[in-house]
């Protein structure tokens, strides 16, 4: 399983100009191996944005390039981040940035993928949820994934479960269950916790989930439009698992508009339970967010929890 990671400043206070610039040097020549044409960063320009990672557009003669970077440990949680992206991009079904390399260089991991002009003004969001629920509609073997991930900076084991709920009891809930006591949130969390975990079962009566492929983090800072209008998602997190966790999480943040909801149920209505069970698939990510930044969702933490008990007559 990969580890928590920790953001490392790109700009070392003991490192030299000269072993920066040979870090540079070094991606550069990934990406000529990589993309099979010469490429030299002719400007390379920081982009915002992110609290993980730092990210540059690096530009050549008439060839760009997004780059992330982290320190050197993070280097599994690029690979993984690439794997998804190709995922993604290998159901024909919407767009994604297309990854190019990763690797290490000095002190650092990074990963190289295509630049996506996102200048305009054009959006659609009917396309958006057509193209969504095409992507989730391409079913898979097993819930889990091909390796582990990452959700933020937290490790997202994906180990291969034939059966949904008890993919989301051990590896999902549970998981972020357990880092929540070891970062010391006890007492209710745990106690009220444990009943969800034996008794959330009773939320899928007359409903089976099938595995699709998951974004996996899909809030409203991991979409864009491109130019033209074109929908693109980024900074996956992916896995197989029930679709209604993807579309749970559109809601839990906002950012997200009636035309996007309308096209993707015009396309693949959800099941009539969904609402019940868009709790569950959110208080994972509250969890995540309270093991992540601190105690500040803890209360909304509880409120889910005693608001599912409830809903389950416990």
């Amino acid at each position: 399983m990969m580890q928590p990671l920790t953001v490392v400043p790109l700009y070392h206070s003991d490192a030299s100009p000269r072993i920066f610039g040979l870090m540079w040097n070094a991606i550069e020549s990934s990406i000529t191996e990589a993309n099979g044409h010469p490429f030299k960063i002719r400007r390379r320009t920081p982009i915002g944005g992110g609290c993980i990672n730092q990210t540059f557009l690096l530009e050549g003669d008439k060839q760009r390039y997004f780059i992330k970077l982290n320190d050197a440990n993070g280097l599994a949680m690029f690979e993984a981040e690439s794997a998804g992206l190709q995922a993604i991009l290998d159901t024909n079904a919407i767009m994604a940035p297309q990854p190019l390399c990763t690797g290490t260089a000095g002190n650092n991991a990074y990963l190289v993928m295509s630049y996506i002009d996102t200048a305009g003004s054009a959006n659609n969001h009917v396309r958006f949820g057509e193209q969504l629920a095409t992507m989730h509609q391409k079913r898979f073997d097993y819930f889990g994934w091909q390796q582990d991930n990452a959700i933020g900076s937290t490790p997202q084991p994906n180990p291969h479960y034939q059966n949904w709920i008890d993919f989301w009891r051990e590896q999902r809930l549970g998981v972020q269950l357990e880092l929540a006591a070891q970062n010391g949130f006890s007492g209710s969390l745990q106690t009220e916790g444990k009943k969800l975990l034996d008794g959330f079962s009773g939320l899928f009566h007359g409903y089976t989930p099938q595995p699709s492929l998951l974004h996996g983090d899909l809030w409203s800072g991991n979409y864009c439009f491109a130019n033209d209008g074109t929908p693109v998602i980024f900074d996956p997190a992916c896995y197989y698992g029930d679709r209604e966790a993807d579309i749970a999480m559109t809601e839990l943040f906002g950012g997200f508009n009636s035309e996007f909801y309308r096209a993707y149920q015009n396309t693949w209505p959800l099941d009539s339970g969904y609402p019940g069970r868009k709790t569950l698939y959110n208080l994972y990510h509250i969890l995540n967010h309270l093991n992540l930044f601190g105690g500040g969702y803890l209360s909304q933490a509880q409120q889910m929890l005693r608001q599912l008990l409830s809903e389950l007559g416990q």
